[in-house]
């Protein structure tokens, strides 16, 4: 399932990531999901340490570039995805140096940790000639968001620093289910709400966050003892929420059932 990130007009693997000249390439911008998250520290500007161990899914977004065209287009998705300035997908564009047109499929639900812009961004900058294997280049990455860098490498991976450390780890076949309650669970406010705690260490979790996000959206309890009680399993925030994960398929309201991927997969080759 080694695939590449683009395909060309007519489906098959293009000759390099940006396509042939004129060409219409589509890529694939998987989920991401945090397995695990420790809070280690915060920098003297204020940006938060972690150390995380971080996969990619099934789950998807599609991305269609057209090197002819200008703009964004985006089907699907919730009223919250920006689509001026600010999307991640046209901040890539302008961090490469690229333009073109984009047109932009939603699949990955939006505010649920699962990095749906930020793997849009990932999938922006592959396509654009950014080195997953580059430290320069994952620091760039970076600066558009914490998970940018990890979206840029895929697969499975440790990641550190601010997101811009990227460890790749081998491959895990997991199956899992996520349940995405319909809660804004906005990263900011957890972060905040974590520092107003004290910095707490979550022992009870792999995620260090989960109390800072149960302050902030308290109606996500309802949707972790569903899980817990579906599964048998204690379920574990995903990042910043507001997804809750267990390993296994347990299909229900609002679940998603996935399965993680390598780096560099794609639908077409599986």
């Amino acid at each position: 399932m080694n695939g590449r990130f683009s395909l060309g007009d007519d489906g098959d693997p293009t000759d390099s990531p940006q396509g042939r000249l004129g060409e219409k390439v589509r890529l694939v911008a998987p989920a991401k999901l945090t397995l695990s998250l420790r809070m280690v520290g915060r920098r003297a500007d204020g940006l938060h340490l972690i150390e995380a161990e971080m996969v990619t899914l099934d789950l998807h977004d599609s991305i269609e570039i057209d090197s002819k065209g200008e703009g964004l287009a985006i089907k699907g998705g919730g009223i919250d995805i920006p689509a001026g300035a600010d999307n991640l997908v046209l901040r890539a564009m302008s961090l490469a140096g690229r333009t073109a047109g984009v047109a932009l499929t939603k699949r990955i639900p939006s505010q649920a940790g699962l990095g749906g812009g930020s793997s849009d961004a990932g999938a922006i900058l592959r396509w654009a000639g950014f080195d997953p294997t580059s430290e320069e280049d994952l620091l760039r990455a970076a600066s558009l968001g914490a998970d940018v860098a990890f979206c840029l490498v895929g697969g499975r991976a440790r990641v550190s620093g601010i997101g811009e450390r990227v460890e790749p780890l081998p491959h895990l076949d997991m199956d899992l289910t996520l349940v995405t309650p319909p809660v804004p669970c906005p990263t900011p406010e957890v972060y905040r709400a974590w520092d107003h705690l004290g910095g707490p260490r979550n022992y009870e979790s792999p995620n260090d966050l989960e109390a800072a996000a149960l302050t902030v959206a308290p109606e996500l309890t309802r949707w972790r003892d569903e899980l817990a009680e579906e599964s048998g399993q204690r379920p574990t925030l995903a990042g910043s929420g507001s997804t809750w994960f267990v390993r296994g398929h347990f299909p229900g309201p609002r679940r998603l059932t996935t399965k993680t991927t390598r780096s560099g997969w794609s639908p077409s080759t599986c």
